[in-house]
């Protein structure tokens, strides 16, 4: 018997997890019978052209949670005493036994809901940030401002917007990037949008589908997703701990490169920045630098952007206030090559602006009056402070000596490196079913390799430290 799943509905489960999911619902429901012969790990793979890993995780953790028995150079079969509905009990009965054991954390789990609202007591992943106290959204100046703006600037509302956002805005953030980033641009460069898929969807357009874009592997999924409903060609070049490898890149046909220098809490050298600048000139194609989370530094200076150091009119700059203000504002800006400027306005000119009036005055009104810059310096001082915390509470931790952290320094991200031969989504189901939310480096991958198991992504910005310490028993049982 050869049974057939639709990968592409598994949503934001990964493929171990979703297969998981539907072999046990087909054995709780009955559709799969009591002692019924599951397919072969190598042909079950072939069938739904994915790996034999795969296949061996999932029906490793169907045996530990009894809903199958293995037996050796026989196969794997469904277990005998897995009724229906006594299938369903004993499931609610384990999940109930391992909150009972934790009595102790229980009494005060955090409110981290997933997109399947699933709720969690501990997220290290979270994505976030946090809006309380002193890192929280700056809401009295934000509506002192707007209160402002409504009261000077009401016929300026009413009126249609450039499809480049207004003036002011692009004035002050040119002026922001000039004195914080050492960037030599004009206002016109500038083109404001509702965050940075927008901004994506526009360079695909610019660029056209004739261009290849080499892409970070591993790095942010919703990039490759864009270019790829965009109708755009992609390869993945491997990344290490300074950003894309040039040397792979240099012998690919790329004309493209999307780097996000700080993503994953590495830092890209200048040395290698300016090897990526000699590639971009050399092939006449371009760079985009996605400078997400670069606003966070905690050591030294920090390194000069990629569009700071151009000087053939080569990058796209681009980045957003999510981390620094809020993600709900869905604000960014891409700054635009002197070249791509005269082609932008010529074939995507006819785009409106996707940002409101009132904000993108608010907003520069609070670039222009040092808001923001006292804001950042707030934000930036809470997140050191929280970083060196979360640090701290890792390495004092009883499995200290089971992990190892890679941290630069920079951003509000650092990997956490797990000693074990244990699969990664084995290490996952087993956080979740204690209620803790893990993300792996390896979700970030489009080309599985080696050194990227086992790796952790930690995420500091939503992470509240006396949350990890009360939780940490539970760390202690996943990692250990």
């Amino acid at each position: 018997m050869m049974l057939t799943y639709n990968l592409d509905r598994r949503g934001g489960l990964s493929v171990y997890a979703f297969l998981y999911k539907c072999l046990r619902d087909d054995i709780l429901n009955g559709v799969l019978k009591a002692n019924t012969r599951l397919p072969s790990r190598r042909g079950f793979a072939e069938h739904l052209r994915v790996s034999a890993v795969t296949i061996e995780n999932a029906y490793r953790q169907l045996e530990a949670e009894g809903y199958i028995y293995i037996l050796p150079r026989r196969g794997a079969y469904v277990s005998a005493d897995i009724a229906p509905d006594a299938g369903k009990n004993k499931n609610n009965k384990i999940i109930k036994n391992i909150y009972i054991n934790s009595d102790n954390i229980n009494n005060n789990i955090n409110n981290n809901i997933d997109k399947n609202n699933k709720k969690y007591k501990l997220d290290l992943s979270g994505g976030h940030i946090d809006n309380n106290n002193l890192t929280g959204f700056p809401a009295a100046t934000w509506a002192k401002l707007a209160r402002r703006i409504l009261s000077e600037k009401q016929e300026a509302l009413l009126q249609p917007i450039p499809h480049q956002g207004l003036l002011e805005p692009r004035q002050a953030i040119a002026r922001y990037l000039r004195d914080f980033k050492g960037m030599n641009i004009s206002p016109e460069q500038v083109v404001i949008g509702a965050g940075a898929e927008y901004l994506y969807i526009l360079i695909a357009q610019l660029l056209g589908p004739e261009i290849t874009f080499a892409l970070e592997d591993p790095g942010y999924p919703k990039i490759s997703m864009v270019y790829n409903k965009c109708g755009a060609k992609r390869i993945f070049i491997p990344a290490d701990e300074q950003g894309i490898n040039i040397n792979i890149l240099t012998q690919s046909d790329a004309q493209a490169a999307h780097l996000s220098p700080a993503y994953h809490g590495a830092v890209m050298s200048a040395g290698r920045r300016r090897a990526l600048s000699r590639w971009a000139e050399r092939v006449g194609g371009y760079l985009i630098e996605d400078d997400f989370d670069s606003e966070f530094y905690f050591t030294g200076r920090p390194i000069p952007t990629l569009q700071s150091m151009d000087h053939s009119g080569r990058v796209f700059y681009l980045n957003t206030f999510s981390q620094t203000i809020s993600p709900a504002m869905r604000m960014g800006y891409l700054i635009l090559p002197p070249d791509a400027l005269n082609i932008y306005q010529r074939e995507l000119g006819f785009y409106a602006c996707t940002v409101p009036a009132l904000e993108q005055l608010i907003l520069a009104r609070f670039l222009g009056d040092g808001y923001f810059e006292r804001h950042l310096a707030r934000l930036r001082k809470a997140y050191k402070i929280r970083r060196a915390e979360i640090l701290d509470a890792f390495r004092r931790a009883a499995f200290a000596c089971n992990i190892a952290i890679n941290e630069q320094g920079a951003g509000l991200r650092f990997l956490l490196r797990i000693d074990t031969n244990r699969p990664d989504e084995m290490i996952r189901t087993r956080a979740e079913s204690l209620g803790v939310k893990l993300k792996f480096l390896s979700d970030y991958a489009a080309s599985p390799r080696p050194e990227y198991a086992h790796n952790i992504l930690i995420n500091c910005a939503g992470l509240n430290p006396e949350d990890l310490k009360l939780y940490m028993p539970l760390l202690e049982e996943i990692f250990q």
